[in-house]
């Protein structure tokens, strides 16, 4: 692999990586996220334990460590599926961040921005199942696990142009996966009726 390729995908990770929930955490409510609530460093369990406002600066900056990365691949003009590599590697940083012992968030807003990037209308689309299955349920688990089982869908209706670009399905494939993994342990409380609403 081209050097290029590898300072593209590890800038992909570093960016990822960066741990804005539990900085947040940190600098606002001398707490350690990942000790309280889910555990998660993502923009839900800080809207929980430290404020609306970071866990708003919280969702920006975890939807910027995914559409940062990509678009950087992007304006570079390399293919698309070193455009996906970068993609998954920031996502990857976000789940498995290098400066909190690789525990990090479950990938949603990170996604979104990911998706941002390399589809703007699927990106957009997710979001906007997200808030109608939000707006029903008040439930975040259960909008984002709805969200990630869209996108292969979306992916898939944007290629109206009848070209298949693999790696874009692909990813969204992945990302679906990777969502619903990180959700396993919600998935569990909303089969027994136990999952927090907002």
């Amino acid at each position: 692999m081209q050097m290029s390729a590898l300072f593209l995908i590890g800038i992909g990770y570093l960016l990822g990586s960066i741990p804005s929930g539990y900085l947040a955490g940190r600098w606002l409510a001398k707490i350690d996220i990942r000790e309280i609530g889910s555990g998660s460093t993502g923009a839900t369990n800080v809207l929980r334990e430290v404020g609306k406002a970071p866990a708003l600066a919280v969702f920006v900056v975890d939807i910027l460590k995914g559409f940062l990365p990509v678009m950087i691949a992007k304006w570079l003009l390399v293919d698309e599926a070193l455009e996906v590599v970068v993609g998954i590697a920031a996502l990857s940083g976000h789940i498995w961040p290098i400066w909190l012992n690789w525990k990090g968030g479950k990938a949603v807003a990170t996604g979104l921005g990911v998706f941002l990037a390399i589809s703007w209308t699927v990106g957009l689309a997710s979001l906007g199942i997200f808030l109608t299955i939000f707006s029903i349920s008040k439930i975040v688990s259960l909008s984002s696990i709805f969200a990630a089982i869209s996108l292969p869908f979306l992916m898939m209706i944007s290629f109206n142009n009848g070209y298949f670009i693999f790696p874009y399905f692909a990813v969204s494939l992945a990302a679906m996966l990777l969502v619903i993994w990180r959700h396993r342990s919600n998935i569990k409380r909303l089969l027994e009726g136990k999952e927090s609403k907002i």
